[in-house]
């Protein structure tokens, strides 16, 4: 009961905040570090995962929450102090990308830094949230990705489709100018005890095979705070620019949908396209960014005719494009009209297949009824994410690898187990059945 109550407290404060930004959307805020006291710290702890890897100093969530009470009356000393708070570097790891070849950097901070990062942006995102545009969608409260792909839908068929520039900032989170961050955080935000505390975790460095690396560029992904500061950034690189100097020139309509460093725009014409095509990359160069020139292209994607020719209506048949995971293509509805519909991007349907096989090989040794418990969490929280209409055919084919992989790995228990046969399998199957494909309609989340 005490614990709601603080976090209704909590609340209170956040919304006071948001309704002196709202009230003050060009005045720049200097006092806003007197909001995080215990409590505050408290309750970043709460929101803070328990369960993640471990920083630097090699200290759980187990550990800090031992003498939890000091822990967080010293850390909230430290930081309001100045000089006595110093950000530890981030731990260096790599993740498989999406294609299984590439490594993705990560940076993961020690916990205490967590909890500290989350009580800035706590403080951070009532301000921010009164400026940012309806365009953007990543990490933003009540918001998440299926409300950024059903909005590019619904531009789409409302426009009856049209021309999509599909885009990717290249390395975005290790490219981001310190200063010029800075400067923009600036602009809305000038509490010195905040400002100071970003300033370090941008400069803290990061610790890789025993020796630290402090770049003068970039937000180490997998820090509390970087999605946020990443969201200021492109607001004011991106979002801004696009609304305020690019939409009143264009012939026709034309839409940006942005999650995180991750956004297509959509335009009527393609000459409006090719114009904002050619002037992006002069945009992002000004801040020190740059588009991936493979990865980035202009997308024919207007809706079919009713009537196809053999030739695709005169014109071809339109492009396809991924965007979040998904793959965007014209589809036929049930009452056969054209529709955009999403599938499992190729990549990403690889990838999921690739992890099972990983998964499978490392447990095959588990009881058999534990790895069905385990693998239908997984189909489970795969269909969470991709069971949305139009892609039953994907989950269903996802399905069938995944019977076959957990059958090979089976398999390799043993001499004895080599020699089932695939009704083995079979029975097997029928008394531990993987969950049912189920689709449902693309819905905007509250808490995507």
């Amino acid at each position: 009961m005490q614990e709601k109550s603080s976090s209704e407290n909590i609340s209170t404060k956040q919304q006071r905040i948001a309704e002196l930004a709202k009230q003050m959307p060009n005045k720049v805020l200097s006092t806003l570090a007197h909001h995080i006291d215990e409590r505050w710290l408290r309750e970043a702890y709460e929101r803070t995962r328990k369960d993640g890897a471990t920083g630097v100093d090699g200290q759980t969530a187990t550990e800090y929450a031992v003498n939890l009470e000091d822990n967080l009356r010293t850390l909230l000393n430290r930081a309001k102090a100045g000089d006595t708070y110093r950000a530890p570097p981030v731990r260096r790891v790599y993740i498989p990308k999406a294609d299984g070849k590439k490594l993705r950097p990560l940076g993961i901070p020690t916990f205490e830094d967590k909890i500290l990062q989350r009580a800035v942006v706590m403080v951070l995102e009532p301000v921010y949230e009164q400026t940012f545009l309806d365009c953007s969608y990543g990490f933003r409260p009540g918001r998440g990705a299926h409300d950024a792909l059903e909005t590019v839908r619904n531009h789409l068929m409302e426009m009856g489709g049209g021309w999509v520039l599909e885009a990717d900032i290249e390395s975005f989170f290790d490219s981001v100018d310190h200063g010029l961050l800075q400067q923009i955080l600036r602009q809305r935000v000038s509490d010195g005890v905040v400002v100071r505390l970003i300033g370090k975790w941008l400069n803290a460095g990061v610790m890789e095979e025993g020796r630290i690396y402090r770049p003068e560029a970039g937000t180490p992904q997998g820090g509390v705070v970087s999605p946020l500061l990443a969201n200021v950034f492109l607001h004011e690189v991106l979002d801004t620019w696009f609304e305020e100097q690019v939409v009143p020139r264009m012939r026709g309509p034309a839409h940006l949908v942005r999650y995180a460093d991750d956004f297509v725009m959509v335009f009527k014409t393609e000459e409006d396209a090719r114009r904002v095509m050619d002037v992006l990359p002069k945009r992002f160069g000004r801040y020190g960014l740059r588009l991936h020139p493979e990865k980035t292209r202009l997308v024919r994607f207007p809706r079919p005719s009713r009537r196809p020719t053999a030739q695709g209506g005169g014109g071809g048949r339109p492009e396809t494009f991924d965007l979040l995971g998904f793959t965007l293509y014209w589809g036929r509805s049930q009452k056969g009209n054209w529709v955009v519909k999403l599938q499992t991007a190729q990549s990403r349907f690889s990838r999921a297949l690739r992890r099972v096989a990983e998964w499978c090989n490392a447990y095959r040794h588990y009881p058999i009824a534990r790895q069905h418990a385990l693998l239908v969490r997984k189909i489970q929280g795969h269909d969470a994410y991709y069971g949305v209409t139009g892609n039953y055919a994907r989950l269903r084919n996802l399905r069938y690898w995944i019977e076959r992989i957990w059958f090979k790995w089976l398999r390799r228990r043993s001499w004895a187990a080599s020699r089932k046969n695939w009704k083995w399998m079979q029975r097997l199957l029928a008394r531990f059945p993987l969950p049912r494909t189920r689709i449902r309609a693309l819905e905007r989340s509250a808490n995507a």
